[in-house]
């Protein structure tokens, strides 16, 4: 299932006003609780093996991933001393493993500093051995990497904080 399959299911689920929902597809299995009306639900996703590592949530063995449809794109820096300035966030489509470079020694896509462009490779994450090239969605400068390298990563986990252009 891949993040626009996932994403459409969850508006589906939001507008029939579905509480729980469980799916099973193969090894991979996806299980979508909605605890309160109007609040973002809530993802569980269950790799088939144990491919990509991830922490597990609070109370549970299996391991959680957030999602929220009504999250913000833009955060405020909370680094800016006198200005407050708005950054934007990019955040994993997937869970996975974060690579900051395409092979181990090659030097990484992007670092602190870096002028981004639209649909610019930022990094890969590794999910069950595929490997996701995950692309800018807004031009600017990086002005943190907010992962570290090998590091594992949930779906909606915050990558990189971009300073949009004006």
């Amino acid at each position: 299932m891949n993040q626009k399959e996932l994403r459409e299911l969850i508006e589906f689920l939001k507008e029939q006003d579905i509480a729980e929902f469980e799916l099973e597809r193969g090894d991979v299995k996806v299980r979508i609780k909605r605890n309160v009306p109007g609040a973002a639900p809530e993802i569980r996703y269950i790799a088939p093996h144990p491919a990509a590592p991830v922490e597990p949530a609070p109370a549970s063995s299996a391991p959680a991933v957030s999602h929220s449809s009504s999250a913000k794109a833009e955060t405020t820096s909370p680094t800016a001393s006198t200005a407050k300035e708005t950054l934007h966030t990019v955040k994993s489509p997937i869970v996975g493993t974060f690579y900051e470079s395409p092979s181990p020694g090659s030097p990484p896509f992007v670092k602190a500093g870096d002028s981004v462009e639209v649909g610019q490779i930022l990094c890969i994450v590794e999910a069950m051995k595929l490997m996701n090239e995950i692309e800018c969605d807004v031009a600017g400068e990086i002005v943190e990497m907010l992962v570290k390298n090998g590091q594992p990563i949930e779906y909606g986990q915050e990558l990189f904080s971009v300073r949009p252009r004006a």
